[in-house]
């Protein structure tokens, strides 16, 4: 009896351990569920949102699609070289992101203007060369106003609005968005508070191992 109990024991935290050794996944934001009805009995079903297709460009005047991030982890963020609050210290931090991953083939940054009128992608060049980016590892995106706000509010969850009143003349939300291989997002970071950037680091870790 007592060693038929010592062996349920060693069982047991075999067991344990097991799943206690299982690698961490990070959570999906976007999830759709929709019922139906089988035989009587209601059903839910749960379904991904995915980023959809674009066609924008980038710093170099190239064409970037949702396929250029083909077989790559991203992050996407959504900004204007002009903004005199937040962007600043967004891509300082995005900058320590780069910094860590660059010449990971498969991670890679996505920053999108919401000046579309004023930062055309000779200007975001620019920015770019100052930050000290090279290649497109880095992407900073352009493309109309109305793709690029459907995108932010509709696909990327992140708000971003023009208002006259606010400094720089528009309002937006300073996440930085986690997007895995199949275009679904994981996580939604605040850019400006270095412990949540941190935090994007050690999920994109965790990511790239899925």
């Amino acid at each position: 009896m007592i060693r038929s109990f010592g062996i349920y024991l060693i069982l047991l935290f075999a067991i344990l351990s097991s799943c206690n050794n299982q690698p961490k996944r990070l959570p999906f934001i976007q999830l759709e569920t929709t019922e139906r009805v089988v035989n009587g009995k209601t059903i839910i079903d749960s379904t991904f949102r995915y980023i959809p297709a674009f066609k924008l460009l980038n710093q170099d005047s190239t064409v970037v699609t949702e396929k250029s991030f083909d077989g790559t982890i991203y992050v996407a963020d959504f900004f204007f070289t002009s903004c005199p609050t937040i962007c600043p210290v967004m891509h300082r931090n995005l900058l320590k992101v780069y910094n860590k991953y660059k010449g990971n083939p498969e991670v890679k940054l996505v920053s999108h203007t919401i000046d579309v009128k004023y930062d055309l992608p000779s200007r975001m060049k620019s920015y770019a060369t100052k930050l000290g980016i090279e290649g497109t590892q880095w992407e900073y995106l352009w493309g109309s106003r109305d793709e690029i706000y459907a995108l932010a509010e509709r696909n990327y969850l992140v708000s971003a609005q023009e208002d006259k009143a606010a400094p720089g003349g528009f309002v937006h939300q300073g996440y930085l968005v986690l997007i895995d291989k199949q275009k679904r997002i994981r996580g939604l970071y605040d850019g400006t508070v270095d412990g949540e950037v941190a935090q994007l680091m050690s999920d994109m870790d965790i990511l790239l191992k899925e």
